[in-house]
């Protein structure tokens, strides 16, 4: 009988989880819940936000921008929260959205042709959402023209990865694509030169590439870097000089070291 009651109630609890949770995604955290209400580029099905009594002031924008949007609103218990958030560091604050507004590769392809600086960051078939939000972060704070993930064996721009981007992610222009190869083709045809980040025999110090023009940059995967097609695809291989122990960084470090150098050799008045 214990046990029949067990599962009657681990039944009721996940079945309450689904009905809260209905569709969409959930979004965590004071910051990133900020910057998805400022941008103000998904759909926002309701709010939780927690019980009034000394808002900070970065709390007081959140109330005050869900107030203005006539958004739904609740309070919810901690525990029912962080089932919600999968234990992630939610503030008492969460959205359910929307998914991510991802644009299409021809809108990338438009923005390129309209900047000559463009500066186009490629993905190839990274899977950890951390490194991706990392990322996210990282570009928006550069100036990136626009990021372009493959469809298949990579990490979207999941709840966790704008966690992670702080909310950057919700400025960024994001394109899905079929395959990375011809992604590339189709942008060196407007003028960009891709440069690979990958350490090998024929790779160049990253500081010695000239990052002028119409731009692209390839991050290639945690474990097995970028991918031998993407590499031969690419105008130049390069890699960041490892004077230590440890022969690699992470795809989030490497690729904001490498935008920093492009930044830097552009001058920073932007």
């Amino acid at each position: 009988m214990k046990k029949r009651n067990k599962q009657f109630k681990d039944f009721n609890r996940d079945h309450k989880k689904a009905d809260v949770a209905g569709r969409g995604d959930w979004i965590y955290g004071r910051r990133p819940v900020l910057e998805v209400l400022r941008a103000g580029g998904r759909h926002i099905y309701d709010a939780v936000l927690p019980v009034p009594v000394v808002d900070t002031s970065e709390l007081a924008e959140i109330r005050a921008a869900v107030l203005k949007q006539g958004l739904a609103f609740r309070v919810m218990d901690r525990e029912e929260l962080d089932q919600l958030c999968d234990g992630g560091n939610h503030q008492g604050v969460a959205l359910r959205t929307g998914g991510f507004p991802y644009v299409s590769f021809e809108q990338i392809l438009h923005d390129v042709k309209e900047r000559r600086d463009a500066l186009v960051v490629l993905l190839d078939h990274i899977e950890d959402p951390q490194n991706i939000g990392s990322i996210l972060r990282s570009a928006n704070a550069a100036g990136v023209t626009g990021v372009i993930l493959p469809e298949d064996r990579a990490a979207g721009v999941t709840p966790a990865a704008v966690r992670a981007s702080a909310g950057a992610s919700e400025y960024m222009r994001v394109a899905k694509v079929v395959n990375l190869v011809r992604a590339i083709q189709s942008l060196q045809a407007e003028g960009v030169w891709v440069t690979a980040l990958d350490r090998s025999e024929s790779s160049r110090d990253y500081t010695t590439v000239d990052f002028s023009g119409r731009v692209g940059l390839v991050v290639g995967s945690e474990g097995k870097g970028v991918s031998r097609l993407v590499r031969e695809r690419s105008d130049f291989v390069a890699s960041i000089p490892m004077l230590g122990e440890v022969h690699s960084l992470n795809a989030g470090v490497a690729s904001a070291i490498a935008m920093y150098e492009i930044v830097r050799q552009r001058g920073t008045k932007g």
